[in-house]
């Protein structure tokens, strides 16, 4: 243990913050907190330049192959000044090779398949969302203030898209080919020709996913954000499943008891402001030996297990929109890690007995719920 000479802040400090110059501080433990937040100062200064390097075709570019800072910037019709610092900043995160050779820089495989935005990942929508929620910050300290939420409709129309791109390329890769045959009985149905609502469907990705795998099916989507219905309908449209996949705007508890034989419901339930009223909508409009895909983040059962880097990721996408949603629906809000004990007392308070956990990914837990 050492004291450390903290006198001059000392003579700045006001307010309730302990004298400095009374603290005994360990050195190892205060270096080992200032290099985390060099990291994260150097993480979240760098989003930004992931996020452009995506708008200016940088990162495409190089796919082809490795390149000098002048041929990326030639390639990409940008000022090759501003790309050689940006190749630099990319190449220390460990986000592009560097060969000091031939002062050339490059995408691996595995940075190719992160980047490719239509792959399995698509980093780049991450990146996107994150740097779109810092841009609400002063809404945020607002709310934070006054106790007051924001809701979907009030959030920036590319925050939300970004949200929609972010959960995309995991919904593609996972939900037919995995989640629903995970399912007792239902990709049989689905077969068949079955019914089926989505809940809280955004903008629509999910319905239509299972639109295109499941041609003998109906499905209705559900949301009360009419901007994200529309773009729903948009994406149908294009998708050529407009006339299996129709879109309503409706709030999760106002979904009609129509006999579902699959109601889903994707990273939403947790943002609603009502959850145990949701869940009890949902159970009256499953139909007889109907299922509920019930899909929400991944998190541990005690706060202290989200403690990682997944964790903090969702602790802080939840502040930004999950929480502030569902406060202003009037909620307690749930949070994005509520964690599995508290989504089963939601589900037996709305009057479900079978709750089985079928499916899970480093982000997502798969649930099936029945009565």
């Amino acid at each position: 243990m050492s004291h450390i000479d903290t006198t001059s802040a000392n003579r700045r400090a006001e307010g309730a913050w302990p004298d400095p110059a009374s603290l005994t501080v360990d050195s190892g433990r205060l270096d080992g907190l200032l290099q985390r937040a060099i990291t994260d100062a150097g993480a979240t200064t760098s989003a930004g330049l992931i996020v452009l390097g995506l708008k200016l075709g940088l990162y495409e570019a190089l796919a082809r192959g490795p390149l000098t800072s002048a041929e990326l910037a030639g390639r990409t019709g940008t000022a090759e000044r501003y790309v050689r610092e940006w190749a630099r900043a990319q190449a220390a995160g460990g986000y592009l090779t560097y060969d000091p050779d031939g002062d050339r820089y490059g995408l691996a495989p595995e940075h190719a398949l992160a980047f490719n935005p239509r792959g399995p990942l698509n980093l780049g929508a991450m990146f996107r969302l994150t740097v779109r929620a810092l841009s609400g910050l002063d809404r945020l300290e607002a709310a934070m203030r006054s106790g007051e939420g924001i809701g979907w409709h009030e959030q920036d129309e590319e925050l939300v898209a970004g949200v929609a791109d972010f959960f995309r390329s995991g919904y593609a890769a996972h939900l037919v080919s995995e989640w629903i045959p995970a399912l007792d009985g239902v990709h049989e149905r689905l077969t068949g020709g079955a019914r089926v609502a989505d809940v809280g469907c955004g903008y629509g990705v999910t319905t239509i996913l299972m639109a295109q795998a499941y041609p003998a099916s109906e499905f209705q989507g559900f949301d009360y954000h009419d901007a994200s219905i529309e773009r729903a309908r948009e994406a149908a449209e294009a998708a050529g499943v407009s006339e299996r996949a129709r879109f309503t705007v409706r709030a999760a508890s106002e979904i009609p008891a129509g006999g579902y034989d699959l109601v889903c419901t994707f990273d939403a339930l947790h943002d609603y402001g009502d959850p145990v009223g949701a869940a009890r909508r949902v159970r009256e409009a499953l139909g007889e030996g109907g299922t509920w895909l019930l899909v929400e983040p991944a998190a541990g059962d005690r706060v202290q297990d989200n403690f990682h880097p997944i964790g903090r990721m969702y602790y802080a996408a939840s502040t930004y929109l999950c929480v502030p949603n569902a406060i202003s629906q009037g909620g307690e809000a749930l949070g994005a890690q509520a964690g599995e004990p508290v989504l089963h007392r939601v589900l037996e308070e709305a009057g479900f007995s079978d709750v089985r956990l079928v499916a899970s990914t480093p982000v997502n837990h798969v649930y099936q719920v029945r009565r």
